[in-house]
């Protein structure tokens, strides 16, 4: 969650971190605006975006009269398309020098950064590095003092005012660790000619993971930057943005929501939107995805795409059918595949509406969204999934990764909602479950499950290989650390929305332990016709030789549909979480792959935000990995700096897209380039 500069402001003086005089100014009120402090006045637009100074959004003026001219100015310019809502009027402040200084989560180095510059006031990236001073921060030991010494020495300044800013630095830290901030950056900070520290302008971003937790702080946020849409969507925790086409588009799993949004792109469909449901699909979030997409004049047909995995599609179904009372005012083509995708497929053929078509996959969603809209379908799409073949379960194949159907596994939090359901489920699957955790329920019993009041306890009864977490994102944490402090081998957690200051206090204690953590917001994993640790529908999966790595559920489901189609099972499919910082990356599984006799090719599902794929193909070419390896990127036509879903599925910063490709295609990944060619580029190379 962005904060504009005022609410910025108002954050940091609740941390008595000292700011200009000034207020907010809506343009209503321009006319009649008055103050108790002298002109000459700064005026300031508020937006999320940087760059005002060089657009004219920052004036000085001297007069009312000029006040009055340049605010209407500002108020009517767009700053990187951004409108201007309103105005922050500061008094000028009389500067000795500008300095830089942010608190910010570096997810290349996977730490909190420190950062210092001698020179403030401009674009910090283009000011050199001799202008910086960056120094990483331990979540666990906090800021140290010869840390702030340093930063003090950095910018030269004459050592009486070091006790201000070392109190001052202090102030800063503490607001970004106490509210879970993933950036704040003062920009410029001046030094008076009084000689007091003051922060000049702000900006401040908060963890929409930790603002779940604290929803107090929802008063930072500004609706006003926002549409009304955006806003609506917000509130009914849909991760939604507004695109170009007339498609309108509902989907489970920022994964699939990505690959979606390609493939309608690539297919002459463009979506109107990108709407993930996420977990959670209750009646009145499905009224409000529809209420959006109902109101919003360049949607043109409905598509409706869920993969059931965690959440359920007799689950989407019956909140569809509540919804649905009436035949709907635009068409919907709907999508079911994977946990209970029949029965939901049922629920809706009972609404009998002469406007919803069911598609069985999706090539014939798209089939159908073209001919309902008159538009000419990409040949290249409607040429796929021409072979069918069934692939019959056997005797399971022996692999080498420690994990098997002998494993004794424990669920951590399994008297819940969620992981009673997917406790059956494992259950079910052939998983031997021997234990489940869940405080001051000690002696219960879950599908005849003992259920233990702590990990430790349940410990002393049973020898665990692996632990599965279902615990709400708040506890997840403490969770996470419980399972490592008993030595459990394998920790897999299912949450999601886990703020990433928490995994960053996590990765430490991961390093220096004998767990390696899958996740977190990970399906879990499964070795076909061994073991499920997970969220998967297992039906989907099949044996074989295929090794399947990702960073989200639902597309790795519909992959594995994919490949099943064709006749390629999989030797193992793992995933490793969608969160900037996760416990284990791809590469740190593939030493199991290399030697797996069962596996003879890698399947990398990667998305555009991070370098997760780069790093793992740097790694692979350098240890002259022996199997062939492909590649496929959700989320190529997504627009660059917007969070799509996961909070690791953003396109900004480091590398473009095109790079990451390049990077992958130079290191002899095989790309492929759309989702509905994954499986026949595999199954062409292996036949060749």
């Amino acid at each position: 969650m962005k904060l504009n500069e005022h609410k910025s402001k108002l954050l940091l003086s609740q941390y008595n971190i000292p700011i200009p005089n000034g207020c907010l100014v809506y343009p209503k009120d321009i006319n009649d605006f008055q103050t108790n402090f002298d002109f000459p006045w700064v005026i300031k637009a508020q937006v999320l975006t940087g760059g005002r100074g060089k657009a004219g959004g920052i004036k000085i003026v001297s007069n009312k009269n000029e006040f009055l001219t340049e605010s209407k100015k500002i108020l009517n310019m767009k700053i990187k398309g951004e409108n201007v809502p309103f105005l922050r009027i500061e008094q000028t402040i009389s500067i000795q020098k500008e300095f830089y200084i942010s608190f910010s989560i570096c997810r290349n180095k996977k730490a909190v950064v420190f950062t210092t510059g001698k020179e403030g006031g401009i674009n910090i990236e283009e000011s050199g590095k001799e202008n910086l001073l960056i120094q990483k921060i331990d979540l666990n030991y906090g800021i140290k003092d010869f840390q702030i010494k340093n930063s003090f020495f950095h910018l030269k300044q004459d050592k009486n005012i070091f006790n201000s800013y070392y109190q001052l630095i202090k102030k800063i830290y503490n607001l970004f660790i106490q509210n879970k901030a993933l950036l704040v950056e003062i920009n410029p900070m001046v030094l008076t000619l009084e000689n007091n520290f003051v922060a000049l302008d702000a900006k401040i971003e908060l963890d929409d993971s930790y603002v779940d937790i604290c929803p107090e702080l929802n008063k930072y946020y500004s609706p006003e930057h926002k549409t009304k849409i955006e806003n609506t969507a917000r509130e009914f925790g849909l991760s939604f943005h507004k695109l170009n086409g007339f498609v309108g588009m509902i989907v489970n799993g920022a994964g699939l929501a990505m690959a979606t949004m390609d493939i309608l792109n690539f297919s002459n469909l463009p979506p109107a939107n990108f709407l993930d449901l996420g977990g959670g699909a209750t009646p009145e979030r499905m009224e409000k995805a529809f209420s959006l997409l109902f109101q919003d004049k360049d949607v043109k047909i409905i598509f409706i795409n869920i993969f059931g995995g965690i959440l359920s599609c007799d689950k989407v179904a019956k909140a569809l059918a509540s919804v649905l009372t009436s035949p709907p005012p635009k068409k919907i083509v709907i999508r079911f595949s994977g946990f209970k995708s029949q029965e939901a497929r049922q629920i809706i053929k009972k609404l009998n509406f002469s406007n919803i078509f069911l598609a069985s996959d999706l090539e014939e969603a798209v089939s159908i969204l073209a001919k309902q809209t008159k538009t000419s379908l990409n040949l290249q799409f409607s040429k796929c999934f021409t072979e069918n073949k069934q692939i019959k379960d056997s005797t399971p194949l022996s692999s080498t990764f420690p994990l098997n159907q002998y494993s004794q596994v424990l669920v951590q939090g399994i008297t819940g909602k969620e992981g009673t359901l997917h406790t059956k489920q494992m259950l079910e699957y052939g998983t031997k479950i021997v234990a489940g955790v869940t405080p001051f329920k000690e002696n219960e019993t879950v599908f005849g499950v003992p259920v233990f009041n702590s990990v430790h306890n349940a410990c002393k009864q049973f020898k665990i290989d692996a632990s599965i977490i279902f615990v709400p994102a708040k506890f997840a944490p403490d969770a996470i650390l419980e399972a490592i402090d008993a030595n459990i081998p394998y920790i897999v957690c299912i949450t999601e929305g886990i703020p990433q200051q928490e995994m960053l206090k996590i990765i430490p204690y991961l390093k220096n332990s004998n767990s390696i953590l899958i996740g977190p917001n990970t399906p879990g994993l499964i070795i076909p016709n061994q073991i499920k640790i997970g969220i998967m529908p297992h039906n989907i999966f099949r044996q074989g030789n295929i090794a399947v790595l990702s960073r989200s559920g639902t597309l790795t489901y519909e992959c594995v549909y994919q490949l099943n189609k064709i006749g390629l099972g999989q030797s193992i499919c793992i995933g490793i979480g969608g969160d900037p910082f996760v416990g284990t990356n791809f590469k740190e599984i593939i030493p199991f792959l290399e030697k797996d006799s069962t596996t003879q090719a890698l399947l990398v599902l990667g998305e555009i935000g991070g370098n997760a794929e780069e790093d793992l193909s740097f790694y692979l070419k350098k240890i002259n990995f022996s199997k062939p390896c492909f590649a496929f990127i959700a989320g190529q036509t997504a627009p660059p700096g917007k969070r799509l879903g996961h909070a690791g599925a953003i396109l900004e910063g480091e590398s473009t897209l095109q790079d990451k490709l390049k990077t992958l295609k130079e290191n002899n990944f095989i790309l492929c380039s759309q989702l509905n060619t994954i499986a026949q580029t595999i199954q062409s190379y292996l036949h060749t």
